[in-house]
């Protein structure tokens, strides 16, 4: 038996008209019987194409306030009736139910009623329920039925009808039932997670409908995919597509600069800043933020935070990078970036970022809060007879920052809005701060005045022993360990100022 179906009916009910006409017309070219409600009924008759109201069929009609339109057994008879199966055909015939063979249906906008932080009130009544119900009915029954369940769909039937005249095959129609069921899960997710922002509960539930298939994962033999709108958060001026290792380090860059409201510049390499400044202009910013470590710099990931004009570009394009982030460019100075080719240049724009993170680990999933707490002066408890000064308050505040968006084991030197080194990702805290000896020693860094930030506590004095010997003298790190009093009691002995913040920024 042929699996080919030809559309002899339809059932169109939709809430967003836009491209909808073409469709219409089409159908009504290849004579196809019309069934609509409310708004698009009406949209249909202005087009003097026949219609049928669907309280004709059901000899019922719309009620409590538009409720409930569809929700009727001669409208889902219609769609569910197995064509093949000669007991439906008798009761179909017994009941007078006509055949539906196409659905197109969309779903009020729920998501976008949520995020215009609508009343309770009004957003309930923008939970569809006849909609998802025709959407799963239609779907299910892709033997016999396509369903069309979103506007986004609308060129694809429209090829379809154009193409094939009003038929489809097997694969067409479980092409669109697939479709549907992501749009129906999709949507029954948003709902959920808006209920659930005060019931918490217990469930893992996340859906994003837009996706970009990358170029190869982390490595070229294994495959990558990004889940999410970039084009909401960046506006591409130039380059090549951000690959899955890009995306890790953009987030990263875009997570520490989030921390920054002063002229600010940052350059990241495996999620790790290796250059940061804190200037008066964007222009010293970055210059000294090279300084922090030219060669990892190369092919790294750049984010300013403020306009970048001519002479910070001309400074920039002296150096190979992947990525530039800013939230704008005068014009001459994208011209100047805009010279090589492959370099990508994004415009950040304003967005709400989510407040919580997630990873897959085993067999499963971990869900955790952002490290969203940023510690300012009043956080800060002296606990050495030393105080820090209002400079080296300053630079404490500017490493701790940096400590928090960089890998764990961390240790990080600072001197007057400027990152000197860092150790990153070691198994041990002394090993990270001898790493970050040795590499601020590398790039003839004098450490005198500097201070040192940690992102947890020191579980020995040996560390600040072995910062004190290389001019440190001013330390942050949470506190917590069983011996702070020693790492205390060195400090006091030995002229440096610490200040503990309670908060630890392990980051792994």
């Amino acid at each position: 038996m042929s699996d080919t179906k030809i559309i002899k009916s339809a059932l169109i009910s939709v809430y967003y008209k836009d491209n909808l006409e073409p469709i219409i017309k089409k159908l009504h070219a290849l004579n196809v019987k019309l069934y609509s409600t409310g708004g698009t009924l009406a949209f249909i008759q202005k087009l003097n194409i026949p219609v049928t109201a669907v309280e004709d069929i059901t000899s019922y009609p719309e009620i409590f306030g538009g409720r409930v339109k569809t929700l009727h057994p001669a409208i889902f008879g219609g769609i569910l009736n197995r064509r093949d199966n000669e007991s439906d055909k008798k009761e179909k015939a017994q009941h007078h139910i006509p055949d539906i063979d196409l659905v197109i249906v969309d779903l009020y906008p729920f998501e976008e009623t949520v995020a215009a932080k609508a009343s309770e009130q009004d957003t309930i009544e923008k939970i569809d329920i006849g909609g998802i119900s025709l959407i799963r009915a239609a779907a299910k029954n892709f033997n016999d039925v396509i369903i069309v369940s979103s506007r986004n769909d609308y060129a694809d039937v429209l090829q379809l009808l154009e193409t094939k005249n009003g038929a489809s095959n097997i694969n067409d129609r479980k092409h669109f039932a697939a479709k549907a069921f992501a749009t129906s899960s999709h949507y029954d997710t948003a709902i959920f997670n808006y209920f659930n922002i005060t019931e918490a509960i217990p469930q893992f539930k996340q859906s994003i409908q837009q996706s970009q298939v990358l170029r190869y994962g982390e490595n070229p033999h294994q495959k990558g995919t990004f889940y999410g709108n970039l084009n909401e958060l960046f506006t591409k001026l130039n380059g090549k597509e951000l690959s899955y290792n890009n995306l890790l380090d953009v987030d990263a860059a875009v997570n520490l600069m989030g921390d920054f409201t002063e002229p600010t510049f940052a350059i990241l390499k495996h999620n790790n800043a290796c250059g940061v400044a804190s200037r008066n202009t964007i222009y010293q910013a970055y210059v000294d933020a090279l300084l922090g470590d030219p060669v990892s710099a190369f092919g790294g990931i750049l984010i300013g935070n403020k306009t970048i004009d001519l002479a910070t570009a001309t400074e920039i394009n002296k150096l190979f990078c992947e990525v530039v982030i800013a939230p704008a460019y005068d014009e001459d100075a994208l011209q100047l970036l805009k010279s090589k080719a492959n370099r990508i240049i994004l415009i950040q724009n304003k967005v709400q970022f989510s407040t919580n993170s997630f990873r897959t680990l085993l067999n499963g999933v971990i869900e955790q809060d952002k490290d969203l707490k940023t510690e300012v002066e009043s956080d800060l408890k002296s606990v050495t007879t030393k105080q820090p000064t209002s400079t080296e308050i300053k630079d404490l505040l500017f490493a701790n920052k940096l400590v928090k968006h960089t890998k764990s084991n961390t240790i990080v030197f600072a001197k007057n809005g400027q990152l000197l080194a860092s150790g990153t990702g070691q198994t041990s805290r002394v090993d990270a701060l001898k790493q970050a000896i040795v590499k601020a020693q590398n790039f003839g860094f004098d450490l005198q005045g500097a201070v040192m930030a940690s992102d947890a506590f020191f579980p020995f004095p040996d560390c600040v022993e072995i910062a004190k010997n290389v001019g440190i003298t001013a330390v942050i790190q949470p506190g917590g360990s069983i011996k702070d009093k020693e790492s205390i009691d060195y400090c006091n002995a030995n002229g440096l100022s610490m200040v503990i913040t309670g908060i630890r920024h392990f980051k792994h």
